[in-house]
């Protein structure tokens, strides 16, 4: 283990995604169709194992997997399948579009270039191996209208199930957010330990995404501001000199193995101000809250309500669209912790716990953890302190 950083847990992978598999076909199995097509890359990489880099880059990139109880397709561009190939057997991809790529000999892999037009025909495809009378769903309805089609006349809401399947965690699932947590975690302990009197927004921000990448974590996103900037909520690190006296707020995340992170933490270079602290003190208590109360049956957004108000004691004007969110191989995942959400939490859920303050032209301030939902109440994932953070000035 490399010096601060947390010790990466040994997850087998294909194991995982095999687990993953076999839970979404027994879901499946209660389910009033035979077969469901994923349209999101996350629920794709969650049934087939393959982790798509195109699909996390592209906001285009158009894929999709049929799951039966027996079968499984990936329907992906040609440019997916060398690497699709490491993880699932190449006849049972259904590739689309151009893309060459060479080997000794032609085979399989280097032959799939023009084998269908676009994501709609090589689906159908896919489909058209099923019985005629399979019924099917589809993760999502908004979906285009040629990829509706290639699915077939009889075609159901599949979202649901994979609310149901990917909202309750393995536990290697678990293990791998823990992972993904206290590594962002040790990049802003890290950032902090080397930080001074004029180290710069970009400096903490090039910390935190080192740290990321020494622990085999991918950086998604880093929010480190300072001062003035720090009431800017989602905002690109500058050149900006940190100051005696100032905040500076850390927004962090990183993906290790297709699981996310998303993880909150606030200093103050010297001496904190009276208001600093006791702004602090009323975020903290939010997510203090939100921590006590968190339990199997809870509705989010009766969670969003005790976050709010907790802050609001202590604030003299607090408003929040929501107060945490689910998090797993996509960052947001349902549900929400926020007004009119009535889910209700249950075992195995996780979360990232939220209750941040901006306020332009004086700084903003956040602590946020990640979570997951046990019998009694909710364990923390994330291991650092949750206090306002003194750096020496």
């Amino acid at each position: 283990m490399t010096a601060g950083l947390p010790t990466k847990p040994a997850i087998d992978t294909a194991a995982l995604a095999r687990d993953r598999l076999a839970r979404l076909r027994a879901r499946l199995a209660d389910q009033p169709y035979d077969a469901v097509v994923l349209t999101e890359p996350e629920s794709v990489l969650y049934a087939t194992g393959y982790r798509s880099m195109p699909g996390q880059v592209f906001r285009t990139h158009r894929m999709a997997a049929l799951v039966t109880a027996t079968d499984l397709w990936l329907v992906a561009p040609a440019a997916d399948v060398p690497a699709g190939a490491t993880v699932l057997p190449v006849d049972r991809i259904s590739p689309f579009g151009r893309f060459y790529v060479e080997s000794g000999t032609p085979d399989p892999v280097t032959e799939v270039a023009d084998r269908h037009d676009g994501l709609a025909s090589a689906l159908a495809a896919a489909v058209a191996t099923l019985p005629s009378s399979a019924r099917l769903a589809v993760e999502t309805r908004d979906v285009p209208a040629d990829v509706l089609a290639a699915c077939g006349d009889v075609v159901e809401d599949g979202a649901g199930l994979l609310f149901a399947v990917r909202s309750r965690k393995l536990p290697a699932e678990v293990e791998l957010l823990a992972y993904a947590a206290q590594l962002a975690e040790a990049g802003i302990d890290a950032a902090l330990a080397a930080a001074g009197p004029g180290t710069t927004e970009a400096e903490l921000a090039a910390v935190v995404a080192g740290t990321m990448v020494a622990g085999g974590g991918d950086p998604r996103f880093v929010v480190a501001l300072t001062g003035e900037r720090s009431a800017l909520a989602d905002a690109v690190p500058s050149g900006r000199a940190w100051k005696p006296g100032e905040i500076a707020r850390f927004d962090v995340g990183c993906v290790v193995d297709g699981y996310w992170s998303d993880i909150g933490r606030t200093a103050v270079l010297g001496e904190p101000s009276a208001r600093q602290r006791d702004v602090y003190a009323a975020v903290k208590a939010g997510e203090d809250e939100q921590l006590a109360a968190a339990r199997p049956g809870l509705p989010a957004s009766t969670l969003f309500g005790i976050g709010l108000d907790a802050v609001a004691r202590g604030v003299p004007r607090y408003r929040r669209q929501h107060c945490g969110h689910g998090i797993g191989l996509s960052i947001y995942e349902p549900p929400i912790v926020a007004p009119g959400v009535g889910t209700e939490l249950a075992e195995g859920m996780t979360f990232c716990f939220e209750t941040p303050y901006y306020e332009l032209g004086w700084g903003g301030m956040m602590v946020e953890d990640a979570v997951v939902v046990t019998s009694g109440g909710v364990e923390r994932l994330t291991r650092s302190g949750r206090d306002l953070s003194v750096v020496a000035a």
